[in-house]
């Protein structure tokens, strides 16, 4: 090597700049998983609301399908109607579904149990009979889950006001007002629902309510 030759620094970085972009890397990586923290939060939350919809349409959607359809048959050999209302439990007669695999009418129980962690609404099919025969075990599906409270009452078109219970009559209420609090609080303003076939059997007109 000449003595003459001139020695350049060798090429690099010094340590406040590695410093610095090490600082900024941080940063960025701070900003990014929190921007992904909040959007797989949003995204959850999204997903519980629509599956939360989704439980009350269904809910609504059956007892709009069936409840509002319910038949005013006979029930056994009585001159009372196969209907049984309760305050936390129902029991009617209507078409079965399409999906079921049952034919023809059944029965419908619906039944609310209660629970610390949250009740529960359950929903059990079997084939209506005039005879009191047995029909062997009915399986209960589940209708709705996490439910804080509740509540159906009756309307008597001839009293003009609502009853607690509809057991032993001749004739279907003409509304029937089901009430639901869930347990995440949110809103539910109590469903109504007009019986198509209000009334006693073969009645087809409800003077009192005007239909």
């Amino acid at each position: 090597m000449k003595s003459d030759e001139i020695r350049y620094p060798m090429p690099g970085f010094t340590l406040l700049e590695v410093l610095l972009a090490m600082a900024l890397l941080s940063i960025i990586m701070v900003l990014l998983f929190a921007s992904l923290a909040a959007s797989a939060k949003s995204w959850h939350l999204g997903e519980n609301k629509i599956a939360q919809v989704n439980e009350k349409a269904l809910t609504y959607g059956f007892f709009k399908r069936y409840l509002q359809a319910a038949r005013p048959v006979f029930a056994n050999d009585s001159t009372d109607i196969a209907f049984d209302g309760k305050e936390q439990s129902l029991e009617f007669v209507a078409n079965a579904p399409l999906s079921s695999g049952f034919k023809g009418l059944q029965v419908f129980s619906v039944a609310y149990q209660s629970s610390e962690e949250g009740g529960k609404l359950s929903v059990a099919l079997k084939p209506y009979t005039l005879l009191e025969e047995e029909t062997g075990e009915v399986e209960e599906q589940i209708l709705l889950e996490r439910i804080e409270s509740f509540r159906i009452d009756y309307f008597d078109p001839g009293e003009g006001a609502w009853l607690e219970q509809w057991s032993e009559k001749e004739e279907l209420p003409a509304l029937v007002k089901i009430s639901i609090a869930l347990t995440d609080h949110s809103d539910w303003p109590p469903i109504i629902f007009a019986m198509k076939l209000a009334g006693k059997p073969g009645q087809t007109t409800l003077p009192a309510l005007g239909l």
